[in-house]
């Protein structure tokens, strides 16, 4: 696929907006901006909060907020991934003991 930027028309709110995008990465933009949208159609829905402008703060501080206690951003990634990590260590020790114990190799 090519990496070259594309207009990509999203939808936001009943808004069209036309993105540049490559084209490898064009599902990606179409997943966001649909997560986007909904986020902002929930918040709009629920009548609390009026404008577009603080919807989409409001969608965007909860998005934030999401990434951060999923530890996908923030001081959480290291510790999520670090977890991971020895999680994966622990799975190549057994592994490596299993093909290592007498008989079979």
């Amino acid at each position: 696929m090519s990496s070259e930027p594309h207009a990509v028309k999203i939808k936001i709110l009943d808004k069209e907006y036309l993105v540049s995008c490559p084209e490898d990465e064009q599902d990606i933009l179409l997943a966001s901006a649909k997560h986007l949208n909904d986020k902002m159609a929930t918040i709009r829905a629920g009548g609390k909060v009026v404008g577009v402008d603080r919807i989409a703060v409001m969608a965007g501080l909860n998005i934030a907020h999401e990434a951060i206690e999923s530890g996908v951003i923030g001081g959480n990634r290291s510790r999520s991934v670090g977890a991971r990590l020895s999680k994966l260590n622990e799975r190549i020790e057994a592994a490596l003991a299993e093909y290592r114990q007498p008989g079979l190799n």
